[in-house]
């Protein structure tokens, strides 16, 4: 990455234009095209410095569910029960841990009864339990990482 990605990838973090073409705005402040900015963000993409661009909304603001859920599936089978965990719209992370619980996803939905129904069918097609650890409290932590070398 050189010092236009790192200042791009802030800019992203912490002041992402809300306006009909964000993309040419970005390049605008850069000094850049609409076309680069779009290059360089799937240049970046593409190298796995960042998986993907978008909003963060209060789920249950806008009235949906959440939660976190662990299965324990023997390494054998961990990309079979992925690929079934992943089919499902609601999952919006799936990650591996080295733990006796090692796969774990969170899952959103319009309701409470919607996540059961997912969680249900999850078990049924994987022949698996799935342990769900729904959130008691809910906390907002900003992260923004400085790119900028000092």
């Amino acid at each position: 990455m050189d010092n236009l990605d790192r200042r791009l990838l802030n800019m992203i973090q912490e002041d992402f234009p809300l306006v009909e073409a964000p993309y040419a705005e970005l390049g605008r402040r850069l000094g850049i095209s609409e076309g680069e900015v779009l290059e360089r963000l799937e240049k970046i993409k593409g190298e796995g410095i960042i998986r993907r661009i978008g909003a963060v909304f209060d789920l249950r603001r806008l009235g949906y569910a959440s939660t976190l859920c662990a299965m324990q599936v023997p390494e054998e089978r961990l990309a079979e029960v992925a690929a079934v965990v992943n089919s499902f719209p609601g999952v919006t992370h799936n990650y591996l841990r080295e733990d006796l619980y090692n796969m774990w996803f969170t899952l959103i939905g319009p309701c409470r009864r919607h996540l059961e129904k997912v969680i249900t069918s999850i078990e049924g097609r994987t022949r698996l339990p799935v342990l769900e650890l729904p959130a008691e409290r809910s906390y907002k932590i900003r992260v923004n990482f400085n790119l900028m070398e000092e």
